[in-house]
């Protein structure tokens, strides 16, 4: 088996052992947080349901994000631009450059994520399952900005192409 190695420690995380967060319409697979890869990296997998909102526009300022699809289509907002990133799409997305995605109209989603430095994202993902499924209040969301490094922004580009789409 080859693996590499973060803080000289192998990261293994086996699919049946994984913790899995969910919510109506998503499931978020936790793979790697950074405090398990010495702060190099975080990572988890999302599948979303057809046409399943994602995260709405957001920046952070210590990580970059990547997104890679694994399969189906996912539309993002990067900057002023939206795309669609089909699957064998890869996406990095600096610190400080906002950002946001969903699954694409009429399509589901599969898409790993990796933020590198590592950030504690976990909590958050929790935090967010429980929001979705209506067992936490949303103003958590915004009062964790900067513990989780998410800050979110107002931007009538994403707006408009989510309304077109409904």
């Amino acid at each position: 088996m080859s693996s590499f190695s973060t803080g000289g420690r192998p990261v293994l995380t086996r699919h049946t052992e994984a913790e899995t967060c969910a919510d109506p319409s998503s499931v978020m697979t936790l793979l790697a947080d950074s405090d398990g890869t010495a702060g190099g990296f975080t990572g988890y997998r999302s599948t979303f349901a057809e046409g399943a909102a994602g995260a709405p526009a957001h920046f952070h300022t210590r990580a970059t994000e990547l997104f890679f699809v694994i399969g189906g289509s996912l539309r993002v907002l990067v900057g002023e631009e939206v795309t669609v990133l089909e699957a064998g799409d890869f996406l990095a997305v600096p610190p400080g450059t906002p950002h946001a995605f969903a699954a694409a109209p009429g399509r589901e989603a599969d898409v790993l994520f990796v933020f590198t430095p590592g950030m504690g994202r976990f909590d958050y993902l929790r935090l967010l399952g429980r929001v979705m499924r209506g067992e936490a209040d949303a103003g958590e969301i915004a009062a964790s900005a900067e513990r989780f490094d998410n800050h979110y922004v107002d931007s009538p580009v994403w707006r408009a192409a989510l309304e077109a789409s409904t």
